[in-house]
């Protein structure tokens, strides 16, 4: 699995598996303390970590189906949106793998019928998988055909 020490390295390794998928790509930005969503505590008008640093945040949507959102984080985590269905605390270093389960096919619905429920699961390279509870309305015409 590669590092990826940055932000800006996660959006260029989610830019090159939109092109491998050809999917369209947009990314949003935000830089410094004061425009990210997880540095409420830096306090008014602050721009930089303590140690200096600007911390950067980006939103990544890529188009077609299935619908799928990034959220990177500074904090080396991301949650990636599936369909609707929110994955949190990825660590940023499996988001491109974890995107390529889901666009290469590899991704599955997982049903049960008592106690009924509905699971997202993304298996990815090194026996790591990630599950994800989907709310039972919200099947979408994709994730109903993954179900197994």
């Amino acid at each position: 699995m590669e590092h990826l020490h940055s932000t800006e390295a996660a959006v260029g390794a989610l830019r090159t598996i939109a092109r491998a998928y050809e999917r369209e790509i947009t990314v949003t930005h935000d830089i410094g303390a004061d425009r990210t969503s997880r540095r409420s505590a830096a306090g008014v008008g602050v721009t930089t970590d303590p140690d200096g640093s600007l911390p950067h945040e980006a939103f990544v949507e890529l188009g077609g189906s299935p619908r799928i959102s990034v959220r990177l984080y500074p904090d080396d985590d991301a949650l990636i949106g599936v369909e609707g269905v929110e994955c949190h605390d990825i660590p940023r270093d499996s988001v491109p793998a974890f995107v390529r389960s889901v666009l290469g096919g590899l991704a599955y619905v997982k049903g049960r019928r008592f106690p009924p429920g509905y699971w997202l699961i993304v298996p990815l390279p090194g026996d790591e998988t990630y599950k994800e509870m989907i709310p039972m309305i919200s099947l979408t015409p994709w994730l109903n055909s993954r179900v197994r």
